[in-house]
Formats: structure tokens, sequence, C-alpha cells
């Protein structure tokens, strides 16, 4: 950390005057994120409707072919609502939603928070055993699917327990049309055909969707090796609608949000909505992330912000200048993981004036917001939080003699943890039992009880924070979380492997961490060139791209504890460099390389002279 990062007093208050413009906002948004009574009837669907009423003619989504003002836009949800609820969809049900980043996806989910009921979003990359289990453990009533991934839905339909039941699919066809008529295959209900002749007239419903309510279930790694679904309230979801939308970032109907995230994740259907839900602006989608089309599309859609994560701002700067990136239109960009190494660079170089960097877990009860657009920081927090002493040895949180945690000094790294309050509830998982692992009891006195974040981070000043890095058995890399345990359990999977090892390392000039594996082959086997085609042919079949391990050590003898827990510690300091691995063979997946290749010292030095991009 530099010593300018640090925020004191006097540095905070030289930072107000070029904030008072921006004052009613911030006090809006101060309100709504700091509402406690959770019986009080504010959604998603309000908010939409709000932003309806004072700004009807202003442009609400629009991709390349279309562009519906709030107007249109909510005139279409209630038609889909309307149709839900005359097949019985009630406040409270639970409907899966299968479709990729287009207007549609919105619509369905306003859709449904008109109604109350909860749409979980399942995770557009899943196949096999991870999409049946993800579909499983919500038990939805209802399948909305986009015709682009009928293949993948039809694949497992049979082993999903609620389609054997009464569960009722929905196709949504994958046309530019609104009316949506081309036919459904058969067994399946065409949405699209439902809500044409549906009224798109406000529904009574929206008034009894209340801040407790669930919104959306967004599904997280974890340490079972398979997704949770974490619960998004609307109390939640309001409360970004203040913290980001109002404080935050402040849009008007003048601006236009584009959005490259997958709506499968909070960083697009909360973060980024509930921005230009609070403003009246305009939602510009693309279907997925493009660097090469970038600033094309931010010329044609005139965007003047955009929703990201670290990894996609890398991407950016790593592409050749073009000529649509000069004296472009972006004033301001709200996400999460831009890292203090590419800060300055990538403000310079776009000309972003403000960067609403924030942090939140979809589980969590905390979040905080670079609300006075500082640097390198992930801002402020309202939240009671506190970050203490962690024992990266022994996995876990230091406690003094008399059994408490221990904060530790600003500038130091630690483990932030928020306290559970009434102000600052914890929805966390649908399953009870993963939701109580997460919970620090008897913290700071008897009694209380504090939410785990899993991250380390390190006070700045004025309730101000620096993200450090990720703890436990998730790591996060091309912008999604990987589990360990999942990667373990597919390694092992395969004939010949033993035990395995599966941890995150940090690649120079890249965000996050890659997948890394230590492995202990039977003595029986030979593991050559062959052997690790083989290796690398079943992880592609049985995990997403993003969680194949790019780096694999060879070991001869695995290190436990005295609990026979891995040691990962050491794996994790010694990373793939060939002259911390004991002589032990590290194998390398490297850009542009279709299999695995032994890595020498020479491959090395490239990957850190970034010779070698990922």
């Amino acid at each position: 950390m530099s010593h300018s990062d640090l925020i004191t007093p006097a540095r905070f208050l030289r930072q107000l005057p070029s904030q008072l413009p921006r004052l009613p906002r911030l006090m809006r948004g101060l309100y709504y994120a700091g509402i406690r009574n959770r019986d009080k009837p504010l959604s998603l669907a309000w908010a939409l409707e709000r932003a309806t009423r004072l700004h009807p003619d202003s442009t609400a989504v629009m991709d390349e072919t279309r562009r519906l003002n709030y107007v249109q836009f909510n005139a279409w949800a209630n038609r889909l609502a309307h149709a839900f609820k005359e097949d019985g969809v009630q406040h409270g049900d639970v409907v899966a939603v299968m479709l990729e980043n287009r207007l549609e996806l919105l619509a369905i989910l306003a859709a449904l928070a008109k109604l109350g009921a909860i749409g979980a979003l399942i995770n557009t990359t899943q196949r096999g055993k991870v999409l049946i289990h993800s579909l499983n453990l919500v038990k939805p009533s209802r399948f909305v699917v986009g015709e682009e991934l009928q293949a993948a839905f039809a694949e497992v339909r049979d082993e999903v327990a609620s389609t054997q039941a009464s569960g009722v699919c929905y196709f949504v066809s994958d046309s530019d049309t609104l009316s949506d008529n081309n036919p459904a295959a058969s067994g399946w209900h065409n949405l699209g055909e439902r809500a044409q002749v549906a009224s798109p007239i406000n529904l009574p419903d929206t008034a009894n969707v209340r801040l407790k309510d669930a919104c959306f279930y967004i599904y997280t790694s974890g340490t079972t090796g398979l997704p949770k679904a974490s619960i998004m309230s609307h109390g939640k979801w309001i409360k970004c609608y203040g913290g980001f939308g109002h404080s935050g970032l402040a849009l008007t109907p003048e601006d236009t949000l584009y959005l490259t995230l997958p709506c499968y994740h909070n960083n697009a259907v909360t973060v980024s909505w509930s921005s230009a839900l609070a403003g009246g602006a305009a939602i510009a989608m693309r279907r997925k992330f493009s660097a090469s089309s970038f600033w094309k599309d931010v010329a044609f859609y005139q965007a003047t912000c955009f929703g990201y994560i670290g990894e996609l701002c890398r991407y950016l700067l790593n592409q050749p200048e073009c000529p649509e990136e000069k004296n472009n239109t972006l004033r301001s960009m709200i996400g999460n993981g831009l890292r203090p190494s590419i800060w300055q660079d990538f403000k310079q170089r776009f000309g972003v004036e403000r960067v609403t960097e924030f942090y939140a877990a979809s589980e969590g009860n905390i979040g905080f917001t670079n609300v006075f657009n500082f640097d390198n920081t992930v801002g402020y927090s309202p939240a009671t939080f506190a970050i203490v002493r962690y024992d990266m040895d022994n996995d876990g949180p230091v406690r003094c003699p008399r059994g408490f945690l221990q904060k530790v000094a600003d500038g130091e790294p630690g483990l932030l943890i928020s306290e559970i309050s009434k102000k600052w509830p914890f929805d966390g998982y649908t399953d009870p039992a993963k939701s109580e692992a997460v919970i620090l009891r008897n913290v700071f006195k008897q009694g209380d009880a504090w939410f785990n974040t899993g991250d380390m981070m390190r006070a700045i000043g004025c309730k101000h924070a620096q993200f450090v890095d990720r703890l436990g058995d998730t790591f996060r890399w091309k912008g999604e979380n990987v589990s360990t345990t999942e990667v373990e359990s597919c390694l092992m999977a395969y004939p010949g492997i033993e035990h395995a090892i599966v941890y995150g390392a940090e690649i120079p000039n890249t965000n996050g961490r890659c997948g890394m594996a230590a492995i202990g082959v039977r003595a029986d086997v030979t593991a050559d060139e062959s052997f690790f085609a083989g290796l690398l042919k079943h992880l592609q079949d049985n995990l997403p791209v993003y969680a194949i391990p790019l780096f694999i050590r060879q070991q001869t003898q695995m290190q436990t504890t005295g609990t026979f827990k891995y040691q990962k510690t050491d794996l994790k300091r010694a990373g793939f460099n060939p002259a911390e691995c004991a002589g032990e063979p590290l194998w390398a997946l490297l850009p542009e390389q279709v299999s695995y290749q032994p890595l020498d010292s020479a491959a090395y030095q490239r990957i850190g002279q970034g010779d070698l991009r990922w």
C-alpha cells in the first residue's frame, strides 16, 4: 500500500467541496441504504415503476436493434407478470431463469419482481451435474429457458426433480421481436405469445413486495465444491439502489450505462441495473463482452458509464489503441476488482473521471462504495465492520486469551467482518447450515454475531478500505469465483491421480488468481505428455474453462498438518516458480497451447516479463 492511499481527515475534508453538487443524491442514497423497517413495501419493481413515473419517455433499455423507453419497458414487464400470474406464479415462488444477456432477461426479472416471485439466475456456462445441482437446489416451480440454452437444459431435464412433478417450462425465442412468435417445442409454453395478449397495466401485487422478501437467488462457489444459492433480498437490492445508484454514480436520464457483464452476477442485475433505475438512465446491453468491440459499442450507444470487473479493465488496457477510444463519451464506471497497479493508467488513457469501485458479497450484509471518488479504494461503508488479525497458516482468525478477536491497525491487512444487526441483517444462503458456517459468534463480546466475508482488507482511514486478497476455499479468475473443492474432486476422478490440492496462483499483470493444482500420481502410472493430454480432456469435459488449472505441480509427497489438512500456505507461496518447487515437475497450459507442457525457468521468465499473456 502506498502512503498516498491513506485517507486522513484533512484529505477527506479537502475532497468534500467537489462533492457538494451531488449532496441531494448522496443524502437520498443514504436514506435508502439505511432503512431498518424490513416490512416497508420497496422493491426492484417499485424502483422500475418510480423511474417510469418520473422519466416516462427516457430510454430504459436498448441493444443493437431495439430501444424501449420506460413506459414501453414497464408495460412489457407488466404483460409478462400478468402472464405468469395467470399461470399460477405467486409471491415467494421460485422461477429458474436461463437466458444469455438480452433485453428479455431484464423484462422477465422485472415481471417476477412485480409478483414477489424469486428469479433463480442460472449461470449460463453451467452444464451437466453442476447445472442439475443448481436447479435442484432451489426447487423451482417454473423454468424460463432461452432458445440459446434449450439444448443445455434438455441434457439435464430428466434429472431435475421439479420437472418431473408440476414444473412448467417456458420457451423464450432468440429473436429480436417483442411478439416472440417463434413456435415453442412440444411440452413448452411460449412466453412471448402468452405475454402478447396480457395486460400492460401495473399489478396491485407489487405493493405487497417488501424489503425482507427475496428478489433473486445468485449462485456462488463454496467449500462444498458445488454452487450455493445466496439470497439477494429486495432490501439488499434497495441498499444498492441507494448506495450505488444515488450516492455513488448519480446517473440521470441523459446517461447510458453499457452492460456487458453476465446477468447471472450481482454486478449486472443489482449494481448496474439499480444504478440506472435510480436516475432514469438507460441500460445498453451486449450479449457477451468483446474487448475489440468495446469502444465501437461505446460510440454507437453514446455510453457515459459502464459496469466492470477488474479483468475486463485489464483486457481493455492490453488492446492496441483505436480511433474510437479517443475523445470517447465515458465519464464514469462502476464495478470491483480494479487493482491499484492499473488504476491511474486506465483513468488517464481513457479519460474516465469517476471510478465507483465497490466491494460487496452476494450473500453478505456489507458493502463499500467509492462515493467520494478517491483512487485505489473500494470506498466507504456505513455498516459496522472490523478488520481482524488472521492466521494464514492455521486458516482462521486469531483469538486472544479471553476468546475474542483482535482488530488490526489501519494500513495492516486482516480479515474483514461485519456486524449482523437489525439495520444490517444477514440474508445468507437458501441452506441454513451454509449460512451458519459463515457467521462468527462471540467476536468482541458474548452473544454478538458477525459475518465472515472471507476476504483480506486493510483500513485506510475515514471508514474507507482497500481490498487485499480472497481467503479460503475459493479463488477468483476471469471474473468468476472458482471452488477449489470442485476442481480437486474433478482431478481425483481421473485415473492415476491419488490426491490433489487446488489453490489460486498469481500471474503478474493479471487480475485475480488462476487455478493451480499440486497432484500426486500413483507409482505405477507414467506422468508423461500423454497422461496430461488425457487429464486436460477430462477437465475440459467436466469444468468450465475458467476453472481448469493453468499450472500443475507433480508432488512426490504431500505435506499435511497435525489434523491431516493439506498445507496450502507453502504451495501458494512457491506458486509456479521452478526455483521454489523443490525440483518437482511443473506443467503449464500456456496461451495458444492446446495441452499441458513442462514448465522450465525460461518459460517462467517469459511469464514474469509479460511475454505470455492470459
